[in-house]
């Protein structure tokens, strides 16, 4: 690794140091399958108002509108300051990194309880989302998002050290591209998910 991608992956591994770790007052208010859903698009498609979140996902505005109270008493979320008015008021997630430990590392029952529950609708959510994407892909063959997209499987032997160097430089790749363009405005501009899973795999005698 050059000395350039040595420095951006350096900067990416300090940036991320300060993400938000989720505590498990934090974990338990996300821990409900429509918080969950509500915390992902205010992230993915920004700022949103109960009433539109609420025909987005088939519930009251009522309904959402308690959630999304409760996810902002632990600062999950946050009122749009320069938005909105008493009537209609306009949440949004903060800027800033979070992340959670495994439900393995939870010091408690509850805090693994919330920590899987919160993880499962996440990763349902997110695969969801790439396999109606594959699914129709085909409908807009010559579409130039399609053109663009990229989902990709590839396995490599590394050791810890250089899965940690691989992850350095594609974060950097990441954040690079999130600070350039998260508040890019236009009419061919739309929310494009950009997922990055690095793990090792279990031997095939523990897989089996």
């Amino acid at each position: 690794m050059d000395d350039q991608q040595n420095d951006a992956a350096g900067q990416a591994a300090t940036r991320h140091a300060a993400d938000r770790v989720l505590d498990a007052g934090a974990l338990r208010a996300l821990a409900h399958p429509l918080r969950v859903r509500i915390y992902d698009i205010l992230s993915q498609y920004g700022p949103q108002t109960a009433s539109t979140l609420a025909e987005h996902l088939g519930e009251s505005s009522g309904s959402t509108s308690y959630h999304l109270r409760a996810l902002a008493r632990h600062a999950l979320i946050q009122e749009c300051a320069d938005r909105g008015s008493g009537r209609e008021r306009w949440w949004e997630r903060p800027v800033g990194g979070v992340s959670f430990t495994r439900p393995a590392g939870a010091r408690t029952p509850s805090e693994r309880s919330a920590t899987q529950l919160v993880m499962s609708e996440f990763f349902r959510h997110r695969q969801d989302r790439l396999l109606d994407f594959v699914m129709h892909s085909e409908e807009a063959e010559e579409d130039d998002w399609s053109k663009g997209a990229m989902v990709s499987t590839a396995t490599a032997r590394l050791t810890p050290e250089q899965l940690e160097e691989l992850s350095g430089r594609i974060m950097a790749i990441i954040d690079e591209t999130v600070d350039r363009h998260r508040d890019q405005k236009g009419e061919r501009v739309r929310p494009v998910s950009i997922r990055a899973d690095l793990f090792p795999l279990a031997t095939l005698e523990e897989s089996s």
